[in-house]
């Protein structure tokens, strides 16, 4: 039986707001989930850890070019 997704929400989200996305990360499979906090049970996204990781740094970085262990 696969475990439940844990979702949370960055903490520069503020619980009134509309505009929020839900992230989990799967333990068992190297994959990172993506909702809107809108539509809980509508579309989400499925990223491969490293993937996410790259983006995740591309935002941070202002588009900067990533560490070559992330390409």
């Amino acid at each position: 039986m696969t475990p439940a997704l844990e979702w949370f929400k960055s903490s520069y989200s503020s619980n009134d707001g509309p505009e929020c996305v839900e992230v989990a990360i799967a333990p068992a499979h190297p994959t990172v989930h993506v909702r809107d906090s809108k539509d809980r049970e509508g579309a989400r996204l499925t990223f491969a850890d490293v993937s996410w990781t790259a983006f995740v740094h591309t935002v941070a970085t202002d588009g900067r070019r990533a560490p070559s262990v992330l390409r």
